[in-house]
């Protein structure tokens, strides 16, 4: 598409939407960045809309009044764990919340591209053939935030034959600073820097250490974000693309790595409340359609991607006490 001139964002607050409004600016300079908030501050961006996704008229009043070219849905209830606690939230912010914005996009915004950050945990048990997937592969999610965001990600598809300029872009398990301790390497960081300056027992607590997964740093993902953007005109309505590194890692790996950049050797305990009911063992994907059409790869060394969330981490024990 021609570059963006008033770019629509939910989740604009959050971990990624915190790191794209960045990419964003960097790509786009000359755009508009409007923050879609639901009782949350944005600072950083140039307007913000209330928009409430459990309301069809506040999506499509909010929808009207920012008057989009593009919009880029991050907003989702996405922690595995608090999923499994409360499905039915999730259902409703995920599945729900996202027909809503699509179809007010449709309505009063037809022209605009609908970005759609999916989730490469839609595959689920297809990670079991033990091959990198791509986007062909089975739907088959393995908990209840996987299963919303492949409910949603099949309904947007059938939008696309309505009409919406949907592209649904699935990335794999992404990190950086910024990130809560809901997910697995902040998890770990948040941890080690706690036990590196003396706030907490030299014992980390863990989940499952022997899985595998298919790491990428936010930076590159928010670059995916904007190179779909990009290539928009390119991408027939409802393409889909995995963004992946096609590099698996085992997260005692992970963890291990973490602890050698802390300068700590604690015990590790497997604590219950962190593991899966069910969980999959290795993810990897298949970006080669990203390569190809978006002209993405991940570039971020996965070194600085764990430097930087233990920096992150670090620094808030130094001001707060983690």
């Amino acid at each position: 598409m021609t570059e963006p001139s008033r770019l629509l964002v939910t989740g604009a607050s959050g971990f990624v939407g915190t790191h794209l409004r960045a990419a964003l600016r960097d790509a786009f300079p000359r755009a508009r960045l409007i923050a879609a908030t639901h009782g949350d501050a944005a600072p950083g961006w140039d307007e913000t809309v209330p928009l409430d996704l459990a309301d069809p008229a506040s999506c499509r009043a909010s929808v009207a009044a920012a008057r989009p070219d593009a919009v880029v849905h991050l907003a989702a209830i996405a922690a595995v764990g608090d999923s499994f606690r409360a499905p039915l939230p999730v259902w409703q912010v995920n599945l729900m919340g996202t027909l809503a914005l699509a179809e007010a996009v449709l309505a009063t915004a037809p022209e605009a591209v609908f970005l759609h950050a999916s989730s490469a945990e839609i595959y689920g048990l297809s990670f079991q053939d033990g091959v990198a997937l791509a986007e062909d592969a089975a739907l088959r999610p393995a908990n209840p935030y996987a299963a919303s965001k492949a409910a949603a990600d099949l309904a947007l598809g059938e939008m696309a034959l309505r009409g919406l300029r949907t592209i649904r872009l699935r990335p794999f398990t992404h990190t950086g600073p910024g990130q809560t301790d809901a997910f697995v390497v902040p998890a770990f960081a948040r941890q080690a820097a706690r036990i590196a300056a003396g706030q907490q027992a030299p014992v980390l607590r863990v989940g499952a250490l022997d899985r595998w997964r298919d790491f990428l740093d936010v930076r590159d993902v928010c670059a995916g974000y904007v190179a779909a953007l990009r290539r928009a005109d390119a991408c027939p309505p409802g393409a889909a693309f995995n963004l992946a590194s096609g590099n698996p890692r085992r997260v005692g790996d992970v963890l291990d790595d973490l602890l050698r950049l802390a300068g700590i050797a604690p015990r590790i305990e497997t604590e219950a409340a962190r593991l899966r009911p069910t969980d999959v063992e290795r993810t990897v994907g298949d970006a080669s359609a990203a390569r190809a059409v978006l002209g993405w790869v991940p570039v971020v060394p996965w070194e600085d991607t764990l430097a930087s969330v233990l920096a992150y981490w670090q620094a808030r024990c130094a001001e707060a006490g983690g």
